[in-house]
């Protein structure tokens, strides 16, 4: 079920409007019930019991989880013993295991996800508060600003805006195709980049009708197996299978839950001695698609996995615990088990073997090559097929040999700003910048989404995004950079280790915001001015088929209510009833049914849902049936 237990702030600070957000920093936090039938049901269970175990995930949260259902068992039998169950893995043997050997409660990690909640609502409530109310962006339109969402939102449009400032070099490449025999295959010149057109044009004018094979060379590399599978390998391993961190995060919360894997939220990648490897093998017998590969594993004796670089102790790397059927799995779940089991398989595996080649041509004295590749042992890729490079084998070859040169061209290219992070990049950078833990850089993540700060994959940060972090490095350079928030969370580790206190790393982050927010106070307006500039253009909707100007979003001077509007006004009074609650996003859509502009409507708990802007277009009837409200466009 989760928490069952939140902080906030009491309720005579909920209003917005009436309380200074910078008020809030130092401001007393409360415990608010926010699952009372667990909380109900775990006192009636308490009067009568003697002992209680924790048998939450191990880790910050699910500690949290469990010392605050102690508080609240403590209400009704303050003597109650304690004791503590830690697993791994949701098996048999381990689950026994476990239970008979109880620990106390870790009440230190349970202090660092307390420190971790409240240094959160702290941040968050703070900034987005001040932010929004700043540039007036309120109710279903606020803007976020959090302690690691803000910091990974910089670091995309820091991106982005490399990539708009990006100034192409022309570059010039000599390509030439040739014939050996029967076989032919391109070569490039060994000036890979010409950077004047000139010189690239003086040498293709040399270049004759023959070329000579100068030499050959091959090397043998040997490509070693992957190291354990932590949290951040298997999200950013599964992206690039077409999974979202967060969808990947919630699959292979699943398969734990069904004993299936083991805990998939940890840093480690080295595997403790206590784990079986053989057992773990012998236990993948029992699936029909890892069958043989588990036995040829066993036969060879290979139980030594590989090693990492991260090593802790509170969960080994992931691993499969129990031997799964494609059949009795769903697509999306089964990609994840096969990626799981198949990584651990990998580990145990020996080394795969390639032959990279690379062959030297003489064209009129110029120098031009081609180079191949090819996997000469498989070792772990047989294991781990996903990401295996695909072999470019070359023709076959002599020194002294003379080749025929069939076709000659110059290739007009340009370089290329740096690439946009896709999901699975991003939770790999957000781990080497300290943004965010195991546990939490997947719903980061999601967030930007669900903010609307960004879209696609590749992330494209939106104008809204940019106006937000844009701001924040011009005014808060300390919220925008990765070391404050990396800072934070060594803080809270060190709490882990009973090397600081709960309050103390909570009061430095309230002493570190204020002076932060010192600073943006005093320059609000100017603030103001940035974001409203900035948002602007996530504001249109399209093109106003009147008179060709922007419709945007704008709102009732009297009612405060949204509507769309043409930026043509008063010259033109094209304008359209929007819903009142909800995100809108533009579509670049119209209506087939009567030629209007549609819109993505997005509600908390729904499904979005796209809306044609006429309140007359027969699509609306279509809505009315459904049960949704469609008049004058509010729902």
């Amino acid at each position: 079920k989760g928490h069952i237990l939140q902080v906030d702030y009491p309720e005579e600070y909920n209003n917005w409007w009436k309380v200074e957000p910078r008020e809030l920093i130092f401001k007393q936090l409360v415990k608010v019930p926010i699952n009372k039938n667990v909380i109900n049901a775990l006192k009636k269970a308490a009067r009568d019991a003697h002992s209680a175990i924790i048998a939450t995930d191990f880790d910050r949260e699910g500690e949290l989880i469990g010392m605050d259902a102690v508080g609240v068992i403590r209400e009704v039998n303050p003597g109650l013993e304690i004791k503590r169950a830690r697993y791994s893995a949701i098996t048999r043997s381990e689950i026994q295991q476990t239970f008979q050997n109880l620990e106390e409660p870790y009440e230190h990690l349970a202090e660092a996800g307390r420190a971790r909640q409240e240094i959160d609502l702290i941040w968050g409530a703070v900034l987005t508060r001040f932010i929004s109310l700043t540039s007036t962006r309120l109710w279903d339109n606020f803007l976020s600003v959090g302690r690691v969402q803000s910091p990974t939102l910089v670091l995309l449009v820091q991106r982005e805006l490399e990539i708009r400032d990006f100034k192409p070099t022309p570059y010039w490449q000599i390509k030439v195709r040739l014939k050996d025999g029967g076989e032919e295959f391109e070569a490039f010149h060994k000036t890979r980049r010409f950077l004047r057109k000139e010189e690239a044009e003086e040498v293709f004018a040399r270049l004759g009708e023959e070329g000579l094979v100068t030499s050959i060379r091959e090397v043998e590399r040997k490509k070693a197996p992957p190291a354990p599978m932590n949290t951040t390998v298997l999200l950013s391993s599964a992206a690039k299978l077409g999974l979202s961190p967060a969808s990947a995060m919630n699959i292979a919360e699943g398969l734990y839950m069904r004993g299936l894997i083991s805990y998939p939220r940890v840093d480690n990648t080295v595997f403790p001695a206590s784990i079986d490897i053989r057992g773990v093998l012998l236990t993948l017998k029992a699936s029909p698609q890892f069958r043989k590969m588990a036995e040829e594993l066993i036969a060879s004796k290979r139980f030594v996995p590989t090693r990492g670089k991260k090593q802790s102790t509170d969960h080994p790397p992931i691993y499969p615990t129990d031997g799964a059927s494609k059949e009795k799995l769903s697509p999306q779940e089964w990609k994840v088990y096969d990626l799981v089991t198949r990584h651990f398989l990998a580990t145990l595996a020996e080394e795969a073997l390639q032959m990279t080649m690379q062959v030297d041509i003489d064209i009129s004295g110029e120098p031009f090559y081609i180079s191949g590749s090819r996997i000469v042992r498989e070792g772990w890729l047989r294991y781990l097929p996903y990401f295996k490079s695909a072999d470019v084998i070359l023709p076959q070859l002599k020194e002294g040999e003379k080749v025929q040169v069939l076709n000659k061209e110059i290739l007009a290219k340009e370089t290329q700003p740096p690439p946009r992070y896709t999901q699975g990049r991003l939770v790999e950078k957000m781990e080497e910048l300290g943004l965010g833990t195991k546990s939490t850089r997947h719903s980061i993540i999601k967030s930007l989404y669900d903010r609307g700060y960004v879209v696609g994959n590749p992330l494209v940060p939106r104008e809204t995004g940019i106006a937000v972090a844009s701001t924040l490095i011009k005014h808060a350079q300390k919220i925008s950079s990765p070391e404050m928030t990396a800072e934070l969370e060594q803080d809270m580790d060190r709490i882990v280790e009973g090397l600081h206190q709960k309050d103390q790393v909570v009061g430095r982050s309230r002493e570190m915001l204020d002076e932060i927010m010192e600073v943006m106070e005093k320059e609000r307006e100017e603030i103001a001015a940035d974001i409203r500039n900035g948002v602007r253009e996530d504001e249109v909707v399209g093109k106003c088929r009147t008179c060709g100007k922007d419709l945007r979003i704008k709102r009732a001077r009297k009612s405060r209510k949204r509507f769309v509007g043409c930026s043509g006004y008063p010259q033109c009074t094209e304008a359209y009833p929007l819903p009142q609650k909800g995100k809108i996003r533009s579509t670049d859509e119209v209506c087939p049914d009567c030629g209007t502009l549609r819109i993505t409507v997005i509600n908390k708990g729904r499904r979005p849902w796209k809306l044609c802007l006429d309140p007359e277009c027969p699509t609306k009837k279509e809505l009315v049936g459904s049960g949704r409200k469609s008049k004058r466009g509010e729902n």
